[in-house]
């Protein structure tokens, strides 16, 4: 069967990764498929090709746990060449679910590219109670986690500054629904959105640049180090859920 994807709008990398990934899914299962969307960083200027996976997601018409088998010969094949395992949902999970995940599904509108079937992301509608909900337990629950990591790391310095740099870019779609929730456009471009949400919440957000550059620059910390970065992030969290918590919707 011959499909047409709708790919100009990827980079070519892109392309070249997922392309064959989708057209063997629309081989095996091609009347159950609804729509194929990649999202996330591989469409924006923080994607790396070296180090970045390509994100998807696969919407059927009706949940077929069978599907899985579809798509588990190729889970180890395709994770090599860079594509993550998609996220399987239908658009009934969709509707019921958005105000159970308004954060994630704020971030897959922003940030998507339907590249076969309908486009089911640009339409939805997030409700801002449910948003900053989400977003305050988010942040609450990084502070717990937070505490947590520090007791259990028992000092290890290397540990924790891992943890750090690594939970960092999951904090994006949480920071880009408090920019939402302050009545402005989330930027698409992880340092972008830390600059932003300092601006339009006042709070000082240089720990969470330091933290996401430090992906990149193998970022080492001394022992001394990692406590103050330890207090900082963790003052810096617990500010921007007070912001959470004080928003007027």
């Amino acid at each position: 069967m011959s499909v047409s994807l709708k790919t100009e709008r990827l980079r070519p990398v892109v392309a070249e990764r997922v392309v064959p990934f989708f057209e063997e899914l629309l081989e095996k299962e091609d009347g159950n498929i609804h729509s194929l969307h990649v999202v996330g960083s591989a469409l924006t200027a923080d994607f790396n090709e070296q180090t970045s996976d390509v994100n998807s997601v696969v919407v059927l018409k009706e949940m077929d746990l069978r599907f899985l088998e579809v798509l588990a010969p190729r889970g180890k094949k395709y994770r090599k060449r860079g594509v993550a395992a998609p996220l399987i949902m239908t658009p009934g999970y969709i509707t019921a679910s958005l105000d159970v995940f308004p954060v994630e599904f704020l971030s897959f509108r922003l940030i998507h590219e339907t590249v076969y079937g309908e486009d089911v992301f640009a339409l939805i509608e997030v409700d801002d109670g449910d948003l900053r909900q989400q977003c305050e337990r988010e942040l609450k629950t990084r502070l717990i986690g937070l505490r947590q990591g520090y007791i259990s790391s028992l000092g290890d310095v290397r540990t924790l500054t891992e943890t750090y740099v690594k939970a960092m870019r999951s904090y994006a779609p949480v920071f880009r629904g408090i920019i939402h929730l302050k009545g402005e456009a989330p930027p698409e471009r992880y340092e972008d959105i830390v600059k932003e949400l300092a601006r339009v919440t006042g709070v000082d957000c240089d720990i969470f640049m330091r933290l996401l550059r430090g992906r990149h620059e193998k970022l080492k910390l001394s022992q001394e180090e990692v406590k103050t970065v330890f207090e900082t992030y963790y003052r810096a969290t617990e500010a921007l859920g007070k912001v959470v918590d004080e928003i007027a919707l």
